[in-house]
């Protein structure tokens, strides 16, 4: 029998035989810093192969694995991997940290827990932390990694090498407070924009992701409390593919802005701010850290090894 094509077909081809059309084409073009390097050089050129943050040694403490680093080295890293992952259309890398109450919430609430352990790394912002990974851990954790500190080191970081940055969270005053310090503060960081972290419903967050995403922030700030800024990642992360890394920053920018003051360094130091920030706003803290505070003591030192 005479052989028929079909309209919109290839011919038949023997077994085994490869086709033109079986042949895969990418969708995206080869940035020129690629394809200069041989294949073996590119192949470990990617995103995951020689992201910083799987390397980092981690402990679990309070039954979460926190990662051992410091303030400079965490800020460093954001930097290196925001700036690494501009252009590349990838997940943005996800940044997160822990306390006492984070500790409580993770171990009463198995949804919490699960989007903690999403995060590419999780921080230790809390002393508690660091003071149970000197005795109960084989290298303990060197410092406080509190996310109002490391914005400082990351923002000098970003301004001396070009990463730009979102700001996104708190209400309209505090967020706006924020803004105009870090821009007197660091002239040289290139703040592409900011919106603060209240919307109307689902359809005004998307609306908000679509215009970051436009502007493609290095790194995105978010500021609204766990578990707020959790679940505004876990719903949006892939709407995100233009930025590089985002940092959960709980209540950074009411501190930034200065409508919240900080606990005095002392109190800092001895794991205490808590204790401050309950007496500033004792209806609203006061019973949420009587309730969690023991309990969070108690996985600190019965879940860290």
């Amino acid at each position: 029998m005479p052989h028929v094509q079909v309209a919109g077909r290839e011919p038949n081809h023997a077994p085994g035989e490869r086709r033109d059309s079986d042949r895969r084409v990418a969708p995206f073009s080869i940035p020129d810093s690629l394809a200069d390097l041989t294949f073996g050089e590119r192949r470990v050129a990617g995103d995951r192969r020689r992201n910083r943050f799987p390397q980092w040694k981690r402990n679990v403490i309070g039954g979460l694995p926190i990662v051992v680093a410091d303030r400079a080295e965490t800020a460093t890293a954001m930097v290196d991997e925001a700036l690494k992952r501009r252009g590349l259309w990838r997940h943005p890398a996800y940044m997160t940290s822990t306390n006492g109450e984070v500790t409580y919430r993770c171990a009463v609430d198995p949804s919490q827990h699960a989007m903690f352990l999403q995060a590419d790394a999780i921080h230790a912002d809390g002393m508690p932390h660091v003071f149970v990974s000197r005795f109960k851990c084989d290298v303990p954790l060197p410092e406080r990694v509190a996310t109002t500190d490391l914005f400082h080191d990351v923002a000098r970081e970003a301004g001396a090498r070009g990463a730009t940055m979102f700001m996104l969270g708190a209400d309209e005053t505090s967020n706006q407070r924020a803004a105009e310090l870090v821009a007197r503060r660091y002239p040289d960081v290139r703040l592409v924009g900011r919106r603060n972290g209240y919307f109307a419903d689902e359809a005004e967050e998307i609306a908000a992701c679509e215009r970051i995403s436009e502007l493609a922030p290095d790194i995105l700030w978010i500021s609204m409390g766990v578990p707020r800024e959790q679940v505004f990642i876990a719903r949006h992360r892939h709407r995100l593919t233009t930025i590089g890394v985002i940092k959960t920053s709980g209540g950074l920018f009411d501190f930034l802005s200065g409508s919240k003051p900080r606990a005095p360094q002392w109190m800092q130091r001895i794991g205490l701010e808590w204790l401050w920030r309950m007496a500033l706003e004792p209806r609203r803290l006061g019973m949420r850290y009587l309730k969690t505070n023991p309990y969070a003591m108690y996985l600190l030192l019965t879940q860290t090894r």
